[in-house]
């Protein structure tokens, strides 16, 4: 059985009663399409393996977050791959019982310039701060963002050349997605990022609250389980250079 990218021509000759459609942004070693069109990344194989178990088919597709977020609250689309849980997204949306990797969530900021953090959001206040559209960044940093001046961005990048360039005093993103970005872009010694963490995440796979397939998320968690016993989860995570939950 093919699995992975499918032209629209296979498509639309598929079996839809058992074929996934898989959404998500590019997270780094998680989610990505590659140039020649293929996706690959943790989060890819372990649904590659879900499918052979299981006998569905996959098909992939690439979003802006925010958007692919609104596509499966609502139900047009079967997996999203690696939504940080909040009680805010599990009213709109079903997530898997295993998380498969975790983050370390940080604030950025220019060397040469180090704002007083120590976690305490009071210190905060009036500093010029990027976020990413549509990311969670944990209780704390929820509770505290309506008093935070917060400029939206769209991309990693964007957001480090926001903070580069002054227009941000801190950005608040990842390490997986970050520092790669940080290398690519040749500012290890422009900027870093702050302690202490804004949050460590778990991350999941999340369903539509009403799944078109209502055993796919147990299926799920019991491959995951398995895997996680059996150490082959934290193995995986170690292939692609990501931190197991």
């Amino acid at each position: 059985m093919a699995l992975g990218v499918l032209p629209h021509s296979s498509w639309s000759r598929a079996q839809p009663e058992r074929e996934l459609l898989v959404i998500g942004t590019r997270f780094e070693n998680i989610y990505e399409r590659r140039p020649d069109g293929q996706f690959r990344g943790m989060g890819v194989d372990l649904l590659r393996l879900f499918a052979q178990r299981h006998g569905y088919r996959l098909r992939f597709d690439i979003y802006p977050w925010r958007r692919a977020q609104e596509l499966i609250n609502a139900a047009r689309a079967d997996v999203l791959v690696g939504p940080y849980k909040s009680a805010e997204r599990a009213r709109t949306m079903q997530f898997s019982g295993e998380a498969f990797f975790q983050d370390q969530v940080a604030f950025y900021v220019r060397a040469d310039a180090l704002p007083l953090w120590e976690g305490d959001y009071n210190m905060l206040r009036g500093r010029r701060i990027a976020a990413l559209n549509g990311w969670n960044y944990g209780p704390a940093f929820s509770k505290a963002q309506p008093r935070l001046n917060i400029s939206i961005t769209n991309s990693v990048e964007n957001g480090l050349r926001m903070l580069a360039a002054g227009h941000v005093e801190m950005f608040a993103t990842n390490r997986r997605d970050t520092d790669p970005v940080v290398a690519a872009l040749r500012m290890q010694d422009k900027v870093m990022p702050l302690a202490p963490l804004i949050d460590v995440q778990d991350a999941y796979f999340a369903y539509p609250l009403s799944p078109r397939f209502p055993d796919m998320p147990l299926q799920m968690d019991q491959m995951l389980a398995e895997m996680k016993a059996r150490g082959e989860l934290q193995k995986l995570a170690r292939r692609y250079g990501v931190t197991p939950p």
